[in-house]
């Protein structure tokens, strides 16, 4: 919704009959997650992707058709013989997807100013039961929610719910009683989560912090780049960093610190006691879900000593991730860098992977 809301904007501006397909739950594997829209005019226009080809053909008739109805409803593709061929959608999982007129409103306009400012927001939509099609604008905080789905036991549910899924970065259905009763099934709200991109905060100008920076860059994170050397520290050296940020680690995350939470990351690669204790005290001290330190056992060794000795606990050293990465064989910055963001991965997912702070021996063959 995020990439096409400013076409949406322009075919309501011109008078454009318009329908909006978006991917609200997935059973198996599927080729977009829940969330990817696609958007198709009365006169042929497509912005957008729901599943990277593989049923955009079957949903731009569906949309038509629903241009021409004026109806709402979930339209199903999983995988069969017969609908492998029809559809293309060989990847095994079944995907479900809502598809609704555009009716850009009130909800629609906020959505499109809190993206323009990158605020926090989530859009909830009822897709199946009384009201379905009625959206909800929910903001985190103690902001008002923009739109109703119905009743207020249900708004207060929902925006409950949609809070807790937005500070997860998660987009998905949840069922509710037609008065908000989360034991109840009459009632399916898909919640879609707009979270600001998540930060990566790299101390260390070096070669591995470029590599580390590009390839975050690509996993959608926003990044930062902070070294206290003025020669080093320059976005000529690392053009696909964000921000680069002449600073002492330490003061950089009494900043920022308060406002990093579960989907950011800290990676400190300076190799540097009077850089690395500071940087690291501090990150301790946010709500930050990845913190990953490089360095040799030798260097993990002696650096884990300073920390004991600077007051840090052994509660707080668990939350580090030191020697840095995943025990892949990585020897280059570029394949350290993907070592390092597979163990961010396994972090969040849950998923279990070997990482360098849970074996023991030589890094390096």
């Amino acid at each position: 919704m995020r990439e096409i809301l400013s076409d949406l904007e322009r075919w309501q501006q011109a008078g454009e009959r318009a329908a909006v397909a978006r991917v609200v739950d997935l059973e198996g594997s599927g080729p977009r997650s829940p969330g990817a829209a696609m958007a198709v005019t009365a006169g042929g226009e497509v912005v957008g992707s729901v599943s990277g080809g593989c049923v955009e053909g079957a949903v731009v008739t569906e949309s038509l058709e629903v241009i021409e109805t004026g109806g709402r409803r979930i339209v199903t593709f999983g995988y069969s013989d017969d609908e492998a061929f029809a559809v293309g959608l060989t990847c095994g999982g079944t995907i479900h997807l809502f598809v609704e007129p555009l009716e850009w409103g009130p909800v629609h306009a906020a959505l499109a100013a809190a993206l323009a400012q990158e605020a926090p927001t989530a859009l909830a939509t009822v897709v199946d039961g009384p009201g379905t099609g009625a959206k909800m604008l929910v903001r985190p905080g103690g902001s008002a929610a923009v739109g109703s789905l119905g009743t207020a036991g249900l708004d207060r549910s929902v925006e409950r719910d949609a809070r807790g899924e937005l500070a997860a970065g998660r987009s998905s259905i949840r069922r509710y009683s037609e008065a908000g009763e989360i034991r109840g099934r009459e009632v399916a709200v898909f919640v879609e989560s707009f979270a600001p991109p998540p930060r990566m905060v790299i101390f260390g100008a070096v070669d591995f912090t470029a590599a580390l920076a590009r390839v975050a860059k690509v996993l959608g994170y926003r990044v930062t780049v902070c070294d206290a050397r003025a020669v080093f520290a320059t976005s000529k050296r690392f053009p696909m960093a964000d921000e680069v940020v002449v600073s002492w680690p330490d003061r950089l995350l009494d900043e920022i610190g308060v406002g990093m939470g579960v989907r950011d990351a800290v990676c400190v690669l300076t190799h540097d006691a009077k850089f690395d204790v500071p940087a690291i005290i501090s990150a301790l001290r946010t709500d930050v879900g990845y913190i990953g330190v490089m360095g040799s056992r030798r260097t993990h060794d002696d650096r884990t000593a300073r920390l004991v000795e600077a007051g840090v606990t052994e509660q707080e050293l668990a939350r580090l991730r030191s020697p840095i990465g995943l025990d892949i064989g990585a020897a280059t910055p570029e394949e350290t860098a993907i070592s390092i963001v597979s163990e961010i991965i396994s972090e969040r997912t849950g998923r279990k992977a070997q990482a360098l702070s849970a074996t023991t021996g030589p890094i390096h063959d």
